[in-house]
């Protein structure tokens, strides 16, 4: 499952995480950390919606 940002288009895919900022391959979008935010804009979980 993908889902996007609507502010800046960034996507995460739930298959790939984001190594990067720490979201092991696999992590569901619900069961990211609720401080999440978009590594491109810093924009909330609530500004993402599922592609």
């Amino acid at each position: 499952m993908e889902y996007v940002c609507d502010v800046c288009g960034w996507i995460y895919n739930e298959e790939e995480g984001y190594p990067e900022g720490g979201i092991a391959p696999g992590t569901k979008f619900e069961d990211l950390p609720e401080d999440f935010e978009c590594p491109l804009c810093s924009v909330g979980k609530d500004q993402f919606s599922q592609n």
